[in-house]
């Protein structure tokens, strides 16, 4: 059973930069498409970003392209999304999350969550000064 384990949150300044990690135990994660989702209170879950399972490519919303970055490390089972210029906007709890397994797959997506069965817990991401 696939379980995941986001850590790296916290409280940064407006321009800052933060790294969330997911740590992945049970499965191997590179079977899988990855994702990045963020939920603010009385809002729906927003795609942030995704990344396959083959090729790497990868996805990011309007909002945060050339400031978020995903990544994997496959030896370590742990995926990453580094955020730079952080923007208050950006407050949120970030949820990673995987879908599949799906092994080969080119393309992901983060329009929908429905693809992705696997949660973590969420980590709270706080930019303010």
């Amino acid at each position: 059973q696939l379980q995941l384990v986001e850590s790296g949150g916290g409280l940064v300044q407006p321009g800052g930069s933060l790294r969330l990690s997911c740590a992945a135990s049970g499965v191997s994660l590179d079977r899988y498409v990855i994702g990045w989702f963020r939920q603010v209170p009385g809002k729906e879950r927003e795609g942030v970003s995704c990344l396959s399972s083959k090729g790497g490519t990868t996805t990011y919303a309007d909002s945060v392209k050339g400031r978020f970055t995903i990544s994997r490390d496959n030896a370590k089972n742990t995926v990453y999304l580094e955020m730079n210029s952080l923007k208050p906007e950006d407050t949120a709890v970030y949820y990673c999350a995987a879908g599949g397994p799906y092994p080969g797959q080119p393309l992901c997506v983060i329009s929908t969550s429905r693809l992705y069965g696997y949660w973590g817990q969420g980590t709270q991401v706080t930019v303010s000064s």
